[in-house]
């Protein structure tokens, strides 16, 4: 290997361990106070893609809502 290609990749490991301490500075120091939704560095630091759901999952689940609405407002008006 050449020797440019490792100060290279040992730079870049460094600038990658910088940033992984400030991110755990940043962590410790709002650590225990805070409840709720995480703060924004780390939400974006361990954030998972999500599939989205299909348009058929998507129309199930609209007419499933329906349904239940709709045995809802059945069930308010029969009450009355």
């Amino acid at each position: 290997m050449d020797l440019t290609k490792i100060i290279a990749e040992l730079r870049k490991e460094r600038v990658a361990l910088d940033e992984a301490v400030v991110n755990l500075e940043q962590f410790a120091r709002t650590q225990g106070r805070r409840r709720g939704r995480p703060p924004g560095f780390l939400a974006t630091a361990g954030a998972t893609d999500r599939k989205p759901f299909s348009e058929a999952t998507k129309r199930k689940m609209a007419a499933a809502q329906k349904r239940r609405w709709a045995a809802a407002r059945g069930s308010g008006t029969q009450d009355s």
